[in-house]
């Protein structure tokens, strides 16, 4: 706190400085990993602000939704007026920046040829926003900007079963311009799609889009529901099993979209 009080102390000097936004802003800041509540004193204690600062500041906090107050204790808690600030700050950031990690421990699991992506539709493809490739020299060579069929593929499979049906409609209105006669194959694909995301949280390709590489993938949607990717991981048919794939990666996609999604 000793660092946050000198800021302070400068950014009274300061005329377009708003000392009561930054009050407001350190008593947010008060609060730490597993703190469920504080008491106007523990606010007072930290931030180092007259109890009767405190007590304006949790006031209107609590107007606002960024602090909640228990009425039997009278103690505070966060809001969810600070969790929105929170989507806020991760909405701003690239998501495949986000999914940078997870995209590696999907990598680095237990099979050295699988490959990890992150994929989002453009018309009738995939085009690949993020790689992690395998650890292997194989042929296949996946890379940023990379496109697959968004619907005779795991990853096309898995964006079309997490969109609106708007979305569906519109991206079917699409292929059938650019491709008119596959329009029954793409309406079986689509529906093959929903009913594997329904009955088991990710869609599947095996030798689909190529016939020697296997592939599962899970949709992951943006945290204001406009964007949605497709997420997978996949390698040659050869030595990535589908029963590896379902035994071995399904649980961690499905859990590593929750986390992008922020929406479990």
């Amino acid at each position: 706190m000793d660092s946050d009080a000198g800021t302070q102390t400068d950014g009274e000097k300061d005329r377009n400085f708003v000392t009561a936004l930054a009050r407001g802003l350190d008593v947010l800041r008060a609060f730490r990993r597993n703190e469920l509540e504080l008491t106007n004193t523990d606010l007072a204690m930290r931030t180092g602000l007259p109890k009767p600062t405190i007590s304006r500041l949790t006031y209107t906090l609590c107007q606002l939704g960024y602090l909640v107050q228990d009425s039997q204790s009278g103690n505070y808690r966060l809001g969810a007026g600070v969790l929105r600030l929170g989507y806020g700050v991760l909405a701003g950031m690239d998501i495949s920046e986000r999914a940078s990690q997870i995209l590696r421990d999907l990598r680095n699991g237990e099979n050295s040829y699988i490959t990890s992506a992150l994929g989002e539709a453009h018309h009738s493809d995939v085009i690949y926003i993020a790689v992690h490739r395998s650890r292997e020299d194989v042929s296949l060579a996946a890379h940023v900007g990379m496109r697959l069929p968004l619907f005779f593929s795991a990853v096309g499979r898995a964006v079309l079963a997490g969109m609106s049906p708007d979305q569906r409609a519109e991206s079917l209105r699409i292929a059938d311009v650019l491709d008119p006669d596959r329009a029954q194959a793409r309406q079986d694909s689509l529906g093959r799609a929903q009913e594997e995301y329904s009955a088991r949280g990710f869609c599947t390709g095996y030798g689909d889009w190529r016939r020697d590489v296997n592939g599962i993938a899970v949709p992951v949607v943006s945290l204001n529901g406009m964007r949605v990717y497709g997420l997978n991981v996949g390698g040659p048919a050869f030595h990535v099993s589908p029963e590896a794939l379902e035994k071995t990666y399904a649980d961690q996609l499905i859990t590593a979209a929750e986390t992008l999604s922020m929406r479990p």
